[in-house]
């Protein structure tokens, strides 16, 4: 007998509701080579083998020798960028696809609890203290994300109105404050959340009981060049 979890996912989802996420957050890819003659070689096997095509026939499509092709699948030999254009239209792949299980580094930052960078921000002047959590330049997402916790430990008369590019997300740890986004206030006790276009105006309309912590996680496209 099948339980109400089970028949819950099988149900169709609603008429014109939204599509479900893409991208599975309990994923696990398969292992990456860490040798970059490796990770080619296995992607050009693998290719070939997809299309039912033998080395000799991808030799007489390439005008690559017997064997270099085979030093190449075995990852003996790094092929110049001529001969991985030749594989690439052959196989019908971009180029890029020969990489795809190459271990690129990946950079993690951990910060022991009160040892976040404090900042002086635009908001610092309205009793705003700010601590950077991390941050991580030029990764491989295309996307720079900046953690912050916000401590708000004084009254004022003038709260800033911000206002940039991206996306922001709030997590209400201590205190209450009410928050503005564009034309709209948001009660917020510890535990809530909330999560916006940060093009619109926003800002700590009013604070309700002091000491007050959220989180700030601010996300924008990463641009070439930037600092």
């Amino acid at each position: 007998m099948s339980s109400k979890h089970d028949k819950a996912a099988n149900q169709e989802p609603p008429h014109g509701s939204r599509p479900a996420f893409t991208q599975d957050p309990h994923a696990v890819r398969e292992p990456k080579e860490n040798n970059l003659e490796m990770a080619i070689g296995h992607e050009v096997r693998a290719y070939r083998k997809k299309l039912g095509i033998t080395v000799t026939d991808l030799a007489a499509a390439t005008g690559i020798s017997l064997g270099m092709l085979s030093k190449i699948e075995n990852g003996n030999i790094s092929p110049s960028l001529t001969t991985l254009q030749a594989l690439s239209r052959a196989l019908g792949v971009p180029l890029t696809a020969f990489f795809r299980r190459y271990e690129q580094p990946r950079n993690a930052v951990f910060v022991k609890a009160g040892e976040g960078v404090e900042l002086e921000r635009r908001g610092t002047r309205a009793g705003h203290q700010y601590n950077l959590l991390g941050h991580i330049d030029n990764n491989s997402s295309g996307v720079i994300v900046e953690p912050y916790l916000i401590t708000l430990t004084a009254d004022s008369d003038v709260f800033p109105t911000f206002q940039h590019e991206g996306m922001e997300f709030l997590y209400m740890l201590e205190g209450e404050v009410v928050y503005r986004h564009g034309d709209q206030l948001f009660p917020m006790q510890p535990g809530d959340s909330l999560f916006f276009d940060a093009d619109a105006p926003h800002g700590p309309e009013q604070l309700v009981k002091l000491p007050s912590r959220y989180l700030s996680i601010i996300s924008y496209p990463q641009r070439d060049g930037s600092g």
